[in-house]
């Protein structure tokens, strides 16, 4: 392989017009294609082989009038104080309002509040059910304008009027967070080289990378239905990765002409030695993205292979686009220095920071190791309450609309009116009505029930449907203990009975990743073991590896429940309420995290085994090697924790925790694991850190990440073209 990326590396080098304007030509089809196939984005999602999705299939078959996934929207009432929603001309108001919202585009059915009873007590406060005739998804800007413009009449006879649920929901607007990660990383980077110029290149190179992703991306939702938050996860990934994968074989290139090597075979050796790397991290995120497909749900599956796509244009670009930006740059990415700016070049007399700090590390090998398991741990210890959930509106910030209308309708009637449970019953000769009866009359004595609806049947007579109110609210653990006994229940007494409802549907999903979450975490941990066999062919530097990454994971875990859940520095970071962990953020964190660890461990470590295979002693290697590789990686981290950061302004909720997650994460595995655990674990395992059975050794390929052999061939090559120079003529 790294003779091929040389080659490449090579040629993109020498035909470096051709190169760019192929890429560009891609953009360019990327962008027309967007503009042309762009469909909408949704925040639905379903989860097959559930419960909930069996019986809203179902509905969809007997009962369709009833749009069992179609959008909902609750608008409430709130008379002002003196006053209620019953008096003559609040009642008038709520009455125009609803006869807008019956006549407002594709609603299927409005519930009155004074036909349905749903007055509050104190008759200040009431809510009307709308249900659309399409699904979150297929609601159009002129049906949310329509419900947004029905609260007229309301708000002008002094009422506040509130709205939320699905069909409330539009599509979120990107914001400038990448921005703020982009400028960081130039930051960085400007200081890693002290050029420019150099810096520059990993940058441009990561804008037309991301950019054709996102266009493609784009384009794809014309194809398929997307979650709202791919494109922005797909986003934060690939321009991370994008900068960091140019980032590595720029700092090589640097490093092969100042070893006096000219332009093109510079370019060549960067991309057959660094690139090697990049092709084996690239792969392993790809992997750990991809494989969250086998989770089978699918909002999670697209996202997943959104971030793969990605990163592998990201690589791709990274291999081919780069050595011809190269190309154009020249020796110029050495030059451009700044004022106060060595660009890593350590002071006359001084070793570098790396060094130093390895050869502390080194010394004290035990209390470093001991001292650093030990803050993880404390870190970690928040993950032992960690509770997965699809929170809702109550965790929407307290200035819109859709927690206005929760908290109002919490306070009204109970917080569990902002989630009530569908009951579907079923029964053989149109005897589902009085199945669903006496099912019910069960149901309303099970603790934790506040309401229970008269059943609606079906024509004929063999479905019927049942709303069940509960006390708690749609997250809490009492309405998760509710869904299971009303299931329990049905089995014990015989009944046909399905529960279902946005609030089962979360917990449904929260359960399914919970089951899956550590058959998945042990594909991750063992692929990864596998590949750093092959890579390293050593068995404790994998289990090294791996056991640093689940200290990673669990930190980050601890430090997500502690802000999201908990609400540490809830404040400062702009988390408006905590609530559950969105249940699909630790599957999901477990793949991007894994890669991201392995790549910093492939080109820390590679470097380690280098030294050590041409005869340093165990601990000078590991210094060396340290010293090669830690001005690098800590760039890449600070860029990738800068570009995920920038997230954490997001106005998502889900996008603002992902972005807290995988920056914890990044700074936990770069500073704490890789750059601390590691050469201590390494020091203490002395040669033992590089020992392979011989059967095992006879049984793995032996794989050159970093172009080792290439580079030997290529200096053997070069001695014997300088044997071969004829000798200077006598005179």
């Amino acid at each position: 392989m790294a003779t091929l990326l040389y080659r490449l590396g090579r040629f993109s080098y020498r035909r470096r017009r051709l190169v760019a304007l192929l890429w560009i030509g891609l953009l360019v089809l990327a962008g027309v294609g967007a503009a042309a196939l762009k469909g909408p984005t949704s925040s639905d999602f379903s989860i097959p082989g559930t419960e909930s999705q069996q019986a809203i299939d179902l509905l969809k078959e007997k009962m369709p009038q009833a749009s069992a996934d179609g959008a909902t929207a609750r608008v409430v009432f709130a008379a002002p104080a003196g006053s209620t929603v019953t008096d003559p001309a609040g009642k008038e108001a709520v009455e125009q309002v609803v006869g807008k919202l019956k006549a407002a585009p594709q609603v299927a059915s409005v519930v009155d509040p004074y036909g349905a009873g749903a007055v509050s007590k104190d008759g200040r406060i009431a809510y009307a059910q709308v249900t659309y005739k399409v699904t979150p998804i297929d609601v159009t800007d002129e049906a949310r304008d329509a419900l947004a413009a029905a609260a007229a009449p309301g708000h002008d006879a002094g009422l506040q009027v509130e709205m939320g649920g699905t069909a409330t929901e539009g599509m979120p607007e990107q914001s400038a967070s990448e921005i703020i990660g982009i400028a960081i990383a130039a930051v960085v980077l400007v200081v890693t080289f002290g050029s420019l110029v150099a810096a520059g290149l990993p940058l441009l190179n990561a804008i037309l990378g991301v950019g054709i992703a996102m266009a493609a991306i784009t384009a794809a939702t014309g194809l398929f239905e997307m979650s709202s938050t791919t494109s922005t996860l797909a986003l934060m990934l690939g321009l991370a990765v994008a900068i960091d994968y140019a980032l590595f074989i720029v700092s090589r290139y640097r490093h092969e002409l100042e070893e006096g090597r000219p332009g093109e075979e510079a370019a060549g050796r960067a991309a057959g030695t660094a690139g090697s790397a990049v092709v084996f991290a690239g792969l392993t995120v790809v992997i750990a993205l991809a494989g969250l497909a086998v989770v089978d749900i699918p909002l999670l599956t697209e996202m997943g292979l959104a971030a793969a796509f990605a990163v592998v244009v990201a690589v791709l670009i990274a291999l081919s686009l780069l050595p011809a930006l190269l190309g154009f740059a020249g020796r110029r990415v050495l030059g451009g220095r700044l004022p106060g700016l060595r660009g890593g070049r350590p002071r006359k007399g001084r070793a570098p920071a790396g060094e130093r700090w390895a050869r502390f590390v080194v010394r004290r090998p035990l209390p470093v190791l001991l001292a650093a398991i030990a803050g993880l741990g404390v870190i970690a210890a928040p993950a032992l309450d960690l509770r997965l959930g699809l929170p809702g509106d109550e965790i929407a910030a307290s200035d819109t609309t859709q927690r206005k209308a929760y908290d109002l309708l919490a306070e009204g009637f109970g917080p569990g009116f902002n989630g009530p449970l569908m009951v579907v019953v079923q029964g053989d000769g149109g005897q589902a009505g009085d199945t669903a009866q006496r099912f019910a009359g069960e149901v309303e004595g099970m603790a934790d029930v506040a309401a229970v609806t008269p059943p609606v049947v079906n024509e004929a007579g063999d479905t019927a449907v049942l709303s069940v109110v509960p006390e708690s609210g749609p997250s809490t653990e009492q309405t998760e203990d509710l869904v299971s006994g009303i299931r329990d229940r049905g089995e014990a007494t015989g009944v046909q009975a399905m529960v279902t409802g946005q609030t089962a549907m979360a917990i449904d999903v929260s359960a399914k990743l919970g089951q899956a979450l550590a058959p998945y975490l042990a594909v991750v941990v063992g692929l990864a073991f596998v590949l750093l066999l092959l890579v390293f062919r050593s068995l404790l530097v994998p289990l090294k590896a791996t056991l640093g990454f689940l200290l990673t994971v669990s930190a980050t875990f601890g430090a997500v429940v502690a802000v999201f859940q908990w609400g540490w520095l809830a404040g400062l970071l702009g988390v408006a309420e905590t609530g559950p962990i969105m249940s699909m953020m630790p599957i999901f964190l477990i793949g991007v995290v894994f890669g991201l660890a392995m790549d910093y461990q492939v080109f820390l470590v590679t470097r380690m085994r280098e030294e050590h295979v041409h005869g340093a002693a165990p601990t000078e290697a590991v210094v060396t090697g340290f010293r090669h590789g830690a001005r690098v990686v800590t760039a890449a981290a600070v860029i990738m924790i800068a570009v995920f950061a920038g997230f954490i302004a997001s106005a998502e909720p889900m996008i603002k925790m992902m972005g807290f997650a995988l920056a914890a994460g990044v700074a936990l595995d770069a500073f704490v694991v890789r750059m601390t655990i590691v050469p201590a674990v390494m020091a203490l395992s002395g040669r033992a850190a590089w020992w392979l059975p011989r059967w095992l050794a006879r049984l793995v390929p032996n794989v050159d990440v970093e172009g080792e052999r290439l580079r030997h061939l290529l200096d053997d090559a070069e001695g014997r073209a300088g044997e071969r120079e004829p000798a200077p003529a006598r005179t």
